[in-house]
């Protein structure tokens, strides 16, 4: 099964096999030293325009005729995960050289959209570190076989659910599940997880209530519930075409190449200007993964390095649509060694076969 994709002029053909001697520190060293530089201007004009295209989506809401509001929800929703962009480069500690600073600026950035910060950030470090690993990535990790089968007829509805063509309720099935019990961490990391989940805790419960009494629960599913899953949209589909393409490869531990799995199976996806605009970026995602310590507004430029240095290892670009996200999520269900991935439809019908 081949996925319907877009590719760039220079990358017409597979990526090349990733030498097994090479190392991430061999891509890093060869990427120019300004694309880690950490500008304060551009880094704090990221956030005062963030927060004015937030306002400006909540301004229209509140003025504009009815018609126009699926409109504004999808704008003011995708600023918003604009906010967590910042966030993220927070967690990662490219948005300032001070610790304090990135801790301030993302648990402020993650407030109005409900996320824990600290234990995001934990939990998305493992996921840098053992990209598509088995058993140890966390992020759009698909089961094996064997797991979904010995799985319960519940939690099968669920998994068929959010791999499908409900893929965007995955974020807010990973916020809600994995982000708020502080009890799964130790020492320091507990006491942290614990402050930026009983903040967002605190501030919805404030925030929420007094939403509802003073613009009513329609005004609260208005300014503050749609966008939010907007948001969750943009995070599922994001993250979700990140690393999850048919013929890129989730691997078992003995098999796994961490150089391999950053350059080569790590997508650049190319979504519509506004979209880029307003996400900064954060999908020129292949310098990401080679090293987190990029600022975003460096990305592109970095991009343009591998492109350069190591072009025949890069993934082919594709271009955000929904023939893309069909293939996907029709397909990109259960683990295989052999083929990368199974169809939960196919494997049901190779259970029927094999039992008759």
């Amino acid at each position: 099964m081949t996925l319907s994709i877009v590719k760039s002029e220079d990358s017409s053909s597979p990526p090349s096999a990733v030498p097994s001697d090479l190392r991430l520190r061999d891509i890093i060293n060869t990427l120019p030293s300004d694309v880690f530089v950490q500008d304060r201007y551009k880094a704090w004009m990221t956030v005062i325009i963030n927060v004015l295209m937030v306002g400006l989506g909540w301004l229209g809401i509140a003025i504009a005729p009815w018609f126009l509001l699926p409109v504004l929800w999808v704008f003011t929703g995708t600023a918003l995960t604009g906010f967590f962009v910042i966030g993220h480069d927070c967690g990662h500690r490219s948005f300032s050289r001070n610790v304090w600073v990135n801790d301030w600026v993302g648990h402020i950035m993650f407030l109005p959209i409900i996320y824990p910060f600290h234990s995001w950030r934990i939990g998305h470090n493992q996921h840098h570190k053992y990209t598509n690993r088995m058993g140890l990535d966390n992020a759009w990790q698909p089961w094996r076989k064997e797991e979904y089968q010995n799985a319960g007829k519940l939690m099968q509805v669920t998994y068929d659910l959010f791999r499908g063509r409900a893929w965007w309720i995955g974020s807010i099935l990973h916020w809600a599940s994995l982000h708020f019990d502080w009890t799964k961490f130790e020492g320091k990391q507990r006491q942290q997880v614990k402050f930026s989940s009983l903040l967002v805790i605190g501030a919805a419960a404030i925030a929420f209530p007094t939403m509802i009494l003073t613009i009513g629960v329609w005004g609260f599913v208005k300014f503050w519930l749609l966008p939010w899953l907007v948001f969750h949209f943009w995070m599922s589909t994001f993250t979700l075409l990140h690393h999850t393409i048919t013929d890129i490869p989730f691997r078992e531990p003995e098999k796994w190449h961490e150089a391999e799995s950053q350059l080569s199976g790590t997508v650049h996806c190319n979504y519509p200007r506004w979209v880029e605009f307003l996400c900064h970026d954060i999908n020129v995602h292949v310098p990401h993964h080679v090293t987190t310590a990029i600022p975003w507004y460096n990305l592109r430029k970095a991009y343009a390095s591998l492109q350069e240095n190591w072009g025949e290892y890069l993934y082919p670009e594709c271009d955000f649509s929904w023939g893309l996200m069909k293939e996907v999520v029709d397909h990109c269900h259960l683990y295989d060694e052999n083929n990368n991935y199974q169809s939960i439809p196919d494997y049901k019908k190779s259970l029927a076969v094999a039992e008759k």
